[in-house]
């Protein structure tokens, strides 16, 4: 898969397809590719987090520091495959193993309170104190039947998140 959306084929697309588990229709993988060689400048095959934070909108997301560790040198099928988590198309679990992965700082498979705490801080910034923040994710943790002393895995996050109505969706533009 080079740098000019001509080199992308119909195999190659499929292939991603099924990487994807079928997250994105033909149409928008070939936009998306297209969006890929737009941040790929160097012509390398890959975005860096430089790359990434050209993008106006990603670069104030309050998370992006957190996302730019899943993101920091992905090539064109982990780019799709990172992006899935926000189709319509990906499944419940898809999308909890995403937010899960941001909230594992250290990724080894748990998450702590001090862990949802700094995503809390990095979401809420200056607007609310340490001490709200701390009893909010206490009072939501006690509410999910865990305690701050708890490590929550995979599993947990879908016990909590699987009854949400979870909505993590974004139109990919088609030319």
């Amino acid at each position: 898969m080079g740098n000019t959306s001509s080199m992308l084929t119909q195999y190659d697309i499929e292939e991603v397809q099924e990487h994807c588990n079928h997250t994105f229709s033909q149409q928008e993988i070939v936009s998306l590719y297209e969006r890929f060689c737009q941040l790929d400048r160097s012509g390398g095959g890959f975005i860096s987090a430089e790359e990434f934070l050209s993008v106006p909108e990603f670069a104030v997301n309050p998370l992006s520091q957190r996302l730019l560790r899943m993101l920091d040198g992905l090539n064109f099928k982990e780019f799709l495959a990172f992006l899935s988590a926000f189709s319509p198309r990906a499944t419940l679990q898809q999308k909890v193993e995403f937010i899960f992965k941001v909230y594992d700082s250290d990724c080894n498979g748990r998450v702590t309170f001090n862990d949802m705490l700094e995503v809390l801080r990095d979401l809420s910034g200056q607007y609310i104190s340490e001490q709200q923040r701390e009893q909010v994710l206490t009072q939501v943790l006690e509410e999910a039947v865990f305690t701050k002393n708890s490590l929550l895995g995979l599993s947990d996050f879908m016990k909590v998140l699987g009854n949400s109505g979870l909505k993590m969706e974004v139109e990919v533009p088609v030319d």
